[in-house]
């Protein structure tokens, strides 16, 4: 992931979650009535001031403009409708509806445009729904239109265009603005929280069907010995669990498909061999067919079509996340409606465009997201758009779940001890991961903390290489904790995750996937794993829940907090210390040989399983509880 600096609180606490991330309204009461808030970058202090940027440099910025009675307003609503026993629990808004109460008007619009044209800034587009307005034009016109001055600093390896103090908008205008983006032009993109294999990718054997299968006592040649870890014998990994596998495990023996519901995915790009995979995958693995319109597509564009996308942006990486994704909710959900949107690129103004879409379009009651970036990289104008968009689904009762990270506490990746956003924004779910074992007949054996350190075959003893990787999690520094976790969650701010599932890519699920195999391309199949398989197993899992239910469920954390015995908490040692995993060296076949490597269970990073909520696996795994236990309406 991107690395980048802290980023400070943002303000005052929001009358929705208390003392959660602060959502000011368009004006706030403790800035100057026409102070754009959280305009002023926080890392200026910690960068390389180069002077004043050149006035013809160009500018290309989006302003937002708030929803109207502004964010406070829609978190009030969001809650009423999402918390079980409120008066208004269940009575979600469609879209129209919310655009009739809520959203930003055509005059507001012409009176921002009005003013940005009159100080020199061209206005390119309008975003659908009024969300944004999109504006171009030089870094003079932006210092005159927002009262500040660009400059331009050395931030880490990357020269950057930022304004040096807070930007400005008319008095009469600042109840329209939620925040302004682009004029410093640090670059947001997300990664997907998933380590896609390289094109061509096969598991070696010997691997187990199911949990525990094969004992690790002998090398593939079943005549040299393995020794022992800490004198424990232990299994050979899974070749990768199947969809009935996932569904006997988690959702027992329910009846309950999906049907009726609609599971949002969102990504970047898209996969040209979806179609194809998804389907061939799911014949063969048990998943059933999907039926006419069942899985559906639609991709942002244009983006770069060469394999790469934008820089830094790894197109192809993509496609492998958008397999898992697809495949995962298919397995835990056979009958629900997938819908798939891609975004143009990595960045977040195309994400944030993606979402938008997603609850504009308002078919989909929950979205999985495995995406994000490492919390000191976000700033607060990024972050108030986001909520924007979080908080209009949940009024019309769409749920979204982030994949928590796969990182740990991210100390190896950044040098600082953080969560990920979006995952740590308190309206959404945050999905931790855990190490899985199914057993021969379908039933869960156990679950633990998903983080790994790995040992090396060397001779005939496992040698250290260190921390792998692990699920994401820990205290917000950006968000106070939220009202559903006083009680539950004994941290200083928000902490995540909310809930886990299987996330060990030793205990990981088998995909299918048109690969590159030595320049023939073809279908194939591979074990993964990361919290980007987590998030769309709950989601699948919860289409289930919302199909009992009939209806949906908005912010559903207050649907998770409200129901712990939903969940099985995660707590205590696991009967094994880890697997053993085989690979090809040369990732597709034996003909450069195999390698062996111990894969630990429970040792991620400083994040620590405890009983009750914990920063690794939340409150728990969902249970068929989860699935099957109706929440009443008021």
């Amino acid at each position: 992931m991107p690395k980048r600096k802290t980023v400070v609180v943002l303000t005052a606490a929001s009358a929705l979650l208390a003392a959660s991330l602060v959502i000011p309204a368009a004006a706030n009461a403790t800035a100057s009535p026409s102070a754009v808030p959280n305009s002023t970058p926080t890392w200026l202090a910690k960068a390389k001031y180069l002077g004043h940027a050149d006035g013809k440099a160009a500018v290309s910025a989006r302003v937002y403009l708030a929803p109207r009675g502004g964010l406070s307003a829609l978190a009030v609503a969001a809650k009423a409708v999402s918390t079980p026993g409120s008066a208004s629990y269940g009575h979600f808004l469609t879209q129209t509806q919310y655009a009739a109460k809520y959203q930003p008007t055509s005059a507001a619009v012409q009176k921002l445009s009005s003013w940005l044209s009159s100080n020199g800034l061209h206005v390119a587009k309008v975003a659908p729904n009024n969300q944004y307005i999109s504006v171009t034009g030089t870094v003079a016109a932006a210092n005159k239109a927002f009262s500040t001055t660009v400059g331009s600093y050395q931030k880490g390896a990357d020269k950057v265009q930022a304004p040096s103090s807070a930007l400005k908008v008319p008095a009469a205008l600042a109840s329209s603005v939620l925040t302004v983006t682009g004029i410093d032009t640090t670059a947001h993109l997300v990664k997907p929280n998933v380590a896609p294999p390289p094109p061509g990718f096969n598991n070696a054997q010997p691997c187990s069907h199911y949990y525990g299968q094969v004992q690790a006592t002998y090398k593939a040649d079943y005549s040299t010995p393995l020794p022992t870890y800490r004198d424990h014998t232990l299994p050979y990994a899974v070749c990768g669990y199947t969809g009935p596998q996932l569904r006997a495990a988690y959702e027992g023996n329910t009846t309950l498909t999906g049907k009726g519901v609609t599971v949002a995915i969102t990504d970047a790009y898209a996969s040209p061999t979806m179609v194809f995979d998804a389907n061939h995958y799911a014949e063969i693995n048990g998943d059933g067919s999907y039926f006419p319109g069942q899985y559906t597509q639609t991709v942002n564009t244009p983006y770069n079509h060469t394999g790469d996308g934008p820089k830094g942006c790894g197109e192809n990486g993509w496609y492998g996340e958008q397999t898992l994704d697809v495949e995962a909710v298919h397995a835990m959900a056979p009958a629900a409606k997938i819908r798939y949107y891609g975004s143009a690129s990595c960045y977040d103004n195309d994400f944030l465009d993606t979402l938008a879409k997603v609850v504009n379009e308002d078919k989909a009651q929950i979205v999985t997201n495995s995406w994000g970036e490492p919390e000191s990289v976000e700033t607060a104008d990024v972050v108030n758009a986001y909520e924007a968009v979080f908080l209009q689904g949940a009024i019309q009762g769409i749920s979204f779940a982030f994949s928590s990270g796969d990182n740990g506490d991210e100390l190896a990746n950044t040098a600082l001890r953080q969560t990920d956003y979006p995952t740590s924004d308190p309206y959404v779910t945050a999905v931790g991961g855990t190490s899985t074992a199914i057993g021969s007949n379908g039933r869960m054996q156990f679950e633990t903390a998903w983080g790994t350190q790995k040992y090396s075959l060397s001779g005939n003893h496992w040698a250290s290489v260190g921390f792998l990787y692990g699920a994401g999690g820990g205290t917000s520094k950006l968000f106070g904790r939220p009202d559903y976790q006083t009680g539950v969650a004994h941290t200083n701010g928000r902490g995540v995750p909310d809930v886990a599932m299987d996330a060990d890519p030793t205990t990981g699920m088998l995909v299918g996937e048109t690969q590159v195999f030595n320049q023939v391309t073809k279908y194939g199949e591979y074990r993964i794993g990361g919290t980007s398989l987590a998030s769309p197993l709950f989601a699948g899992m919860t289409a289930l829940k919302i199909q009992s239910n009939h209806h949906a469920f908005g912010l559903l954390n207050y649907a998770v907090y409200s129901s712990l015995n939903d969940f099985t908490d995660v707590a205590g040692p696991s009967p094994d210390l880890g697997n053993v995993r085989v690979d090809f060296v040369n990732g597709i076949n034996g003909n450069a040989g195999l390698v062996y490597s111990v894969r630990t269970f429970d040792q991620d990073s400083s994040l620590k399983l405890a009983t009750g909520w914990d920063d690794v696996t939340g409150v728990g795994s969902p249970n068929v509880n989860w699935v099957k236990r109706t929440i009443p309406e008021s």
